[in-house]
């Protein structure tokens, strides 16, 4: 089993490379096809569109949350999209 930093590494260049290749301005779709084709060609187990369940108050509700992506059980990657870096980074500070 790969430990968890090795995949974070991992999983940070895949994005990278993802992003240099496709550039900006895609749905999410597109991009995490093309994180799994990444991954993949490492070698790294992943799992798409996981359903994870919600718990409030020790109690499981129905919320259908889905990650992204779960590589190798250990690293959740959640995939966002913005028109433009700037103007979000300026919105959320």
């Amino acid at each position: 089993m790969i430990d968890q930093d090795r995949v974070g590494k991992c999983v940070l260049d895949c994005a990278m490379r993802v992003h240099s290749g496709l550039g900006p301005g895609l749905l999410e779709g597109a991009y995490e096809a093309c994180m799994v084709y990444e991954l993949s060609k490492r070698g790294l187990a992943m799992q798409r569109q996981v359903l994870m369940p919600i718990q409030y108050r020790h109690v499981v509700v129905d919320g259908d949350y889905r990650l992204d992506l779960l590589v190798e059980q250990r690293v959740v990657v959640e995939l966002k999209t913005v028109d433009r870096l700037h103007d979000y980074i300026s919105r959320s500070c």
